[in-house]
């Protein structure tokens, strides 16, 4: 498991802890800050509009990082209601959280590059290492957050498209969808399925080229 190799290096471990509170935290603050800009104030009055990480750090999505290598952060409030336009307001506050971590991502591949490039730190270093598991993080965060399964923001970006004659669906999926992502990802990790890890294979085998 990524926790036990983790635990093998303490720096190693430190540098994802520090990238997983970055990666989180801007994610969740992207989704206070797109609803606060879409007429919805909810997050804010919650405190949830900020970047101290300990405001939006879920424990359960903190362990199955841990140990899976992906997971989220704790859901940030919003009323769409408050929305000046409701379903369009829904899509871009659902996309700011994983799209922060595309940017994110895309900036700290630029940086590194710069590093391999105008440096001669190795692979090894601490500082490229470190770099290295922000880029990966990020993306990871990035690709499983657009999953159509709640609590995830892909499933309220399939509900913010669906028109009202889904709202069965809506609701069926929002009720079952957390036990039907807890039960993919023991079973990838259980069982050898390799569910997630042939999707983040495939793109992280782009993002390995483009660092290259």
């Amino acid at each position: 498991m990524l926790i036990s190799s983790l635990l093998q290096d303490p720096l190693i471990f430190v540098a994802y802890l520090v990238a997983i509170f970055y990666v989180l935290t801007v994610h969740e603050f992207s989704h206070a800050l797109a609803a606060l800009l879409a007429g919805d104030q909810t997050a804010k009055e919650m405190g949830r509009l900020t970047l101290n990480p300990f405001k939006h750090v879920d424990v359960l999505g903190l362990i199955v990082l841990f140990f899976a290598g992906f997971g989220w952060g704790k859901p940030v409030p919003i009323n769409p209601n408050n929305f000046r336009r409701p379903r369009s307001g829904l899509f871009w506050v659902s996309l700011a959280g994983p799209l922060s971590n595309l940017i994110s991502g895309i900036i700290f591949i630029i940086l590194l590059r710069i590093v391999l490039t105008y440096t001669s730190l190795s692979a090894a270093n601490l500082l490229v290492g470190f770099l290295l598991i922000l880029i990966i993080i990020n993306f990871t965060i990035f690709i499983f957050n657009l999953l159509p399964i709640p609590p995830l923001d892909g499933s309220k970006l399939l509900f913010s498209l669906l028109p009202e004659k889904f709202n069965k669906f809506k609701y069926w999926l929002s009720y079952y969808g957390p036990w039907l992502l807890i039960g993919l990802i023991i079973l990838d990790n259980f069982t050898n399925l390799g569910i997630f890890s042939t999707i983040f294979t495939k793109f992280l085998s782009i993002i390995s080229y483009l660092i290259d």
